[in-house]
């Protein structure tokens, strides 16, 4: 199997500020996690692979079928799509497994025989008991869960997911994760997730890609995006402090915006330098010792995750550190407050722009 058994697809259209310019591409079974900042084009992409948007120019082929090319356009209701968004929108008068059934009734499929193949998809997200309930009597993550089994009870050759799990509480939400990435691996067609979420798309994706200002600014496994952001956006996604500079063979790495960092690491010419925020170390005072890299920064925000908290700093460079809750103590932190941040050499990695 190859893209054009799933899909291929090169989207531009305008939008406002930007022409969104967006290529995707996924062989069958893959999931493709789409993220990015607000008002950079990820629902517009969905609406027009669902055929909500047309195309300016380019091509939408999926499963082989060609379904926009500028010539050929087929409308939403002609397209092989599954679709499950925030909010389940669920029928209020029907039960759970009429719900799921509409779609195959509404293809041309007999009532008994629709019944037969909710109440199958109903089982395969664990809701086999839930098929009677009506959408108040269930929680929301079964509404959740009811709300995908309705999307792929039409064997769609595309499935979307704009913001699935959003709407859910922390707990539910983990649960529900678990539950759609279970069920997406027995699932053949291609399918595309768009989350604010680093952790749903981390453990659902097979691919990521990221899109800020109507274009790929990059794609890649989770690995690869995990090892080497290409983007400040990339970079907050998934935890990391990222600078653009230019290094050279002997360590010296000369920030873009005029500050620098020393490293052990030889990458030359320009790069990108990542240091991770639990690699940071703040004092109180000038450290002294095997730390390289130091400067005297404002304490501009402080965020508690679990049992550490996030510190944003700012001065001569932008900088997140990651420090348990008992050093929040000791240091009596505070905005505004000026602190120390220390970075081993060793800490500080550097690869090509």
């Amino acid at each position: 199997m190859n893209r054009l058994d799933g899909l291929d697809a090169h989207i531009v259209l305008p939008r406002g500020a930007f022409d969104l310019d967006v290529n995707l591409a996924a062989e069958p079974g893959e999931t493709i996690g789409v993220l990015g900042p607000n008002g950079g084009g990820k629902t517009t992409t969905v609406l027009a692979l669902a055929g909500v948007l047309p195309l300016a120019s380019g091509h939408v082929q999926v499963g082989g079928r060609v379904w926009d090319d500028g010539r050929k356009r087929l409308a939403p209701e002609q397209r092989d799509v599954g679709l499950m968004l925030a909010d389940a929108l669920l029928f209020p008068h029907l039960r759970a497994v009429d719900n799921v059934a509409y779609g195959p009734r509404s293809r041309g499929d007999g009532k008994a025989a629709a019944r037969e193949r909710a109440r199958a998809e109903l089982a395969r997200v664990g809701l086999a008991e839930q098929g009677e309930s009506r959408p108040r009597e269930l929680s929301s993550g079964q509404a959740a869960r009811v709300s995908l089994a309705r999307a792929l009870a039409t064997d769609p050759a595309l499935l979307l997911l704009d913001e699935p799990l959003a709407a859910l509480d922390p707990d539910t939400r983990a649960r529900t994760r678990s539950d759609l990435a279970g069920r997406l691996t027995t699932y053949e067609g291609v399918t595309v997730l768009v989350t604010h979420d680093p952790l749903d798309a981390l453990t659902i994706a097979d691919r990521l890609v990221f899109i800020e200002g109507g274009r790929v600014s990059q794609a890649g496994t989770p690995t690869q995006v995990l090892h080497e952001p290409r983007s400040p956006y990339v970079a907050t996604v998934v935890g990391l402090n990222l600078y653009a500079a230019h290094g050279d063979s002997r360590g010296h790495v000369a920030l873009d915006h005029g500050e620098s960092l020393t490293t052990t690491d030889g990458a030359e010419g320009r790069v990108w330098a990542t240091i991770p925020p639990s690699a940071v170390a703040l004092h109180r005072r000038r450290p002294e010792g095997s730390p390289r890299n130091a400067w005297l920064l404002r304490v501009c925000d402080v965020t508690r995750q679990g049992q550490s908290a996030r510190v944003g700093l700012e001065g001569a460079l932008s900088l997140t550190a990651e420090i348990t809750l008992q050093s929040v103590t000791e240091l009596d932190l505070q905005v505004g407050q000026q602190l120390w941040a220390a970075v081993k050499a060793t800490e500080v990695r550097t690869y090509p722009r």
